[in-house]
């Protein structure tokens, strides 16, 4: 038998958008920036799809959480 190579292109490791935009404090305020980790459905984008650290996705998901309360942010996402 013989053995199949690896053919798979290799991975490219993603930088973490919050780092790039030289972000250290997320706040519930800044809506612009906590839109960009929410989905079309207003559900909250997981770490494999936004890449940032567990610490930051920590910190982004209570954020989200306020300014849903305060009405900044809706919970559900767009009707059509």
């Amino acid at each position: 038998m013989t053995r199949r190579l690896n053919t798979r292109k290799p991975v490219k490791p993603r930088t973490n958008p919050l780092v790039a935009a030289g972000i250290t404090y997320i706040d519930y305020k800044d809506t612009d920036l906590l839109r960009r980790f929410i989905s079309d459905r207003g559900k909250i984008r997981s770490r494999r799809v936004t890449h940032v650290t567990a610490q930051q996705q920590r910190q982004l998901a209570a954020a989200i959480k306020n300014a849903r309360e305060m009405a900044l942010l809706p919970y559900a996402g767009r009707r059509d």
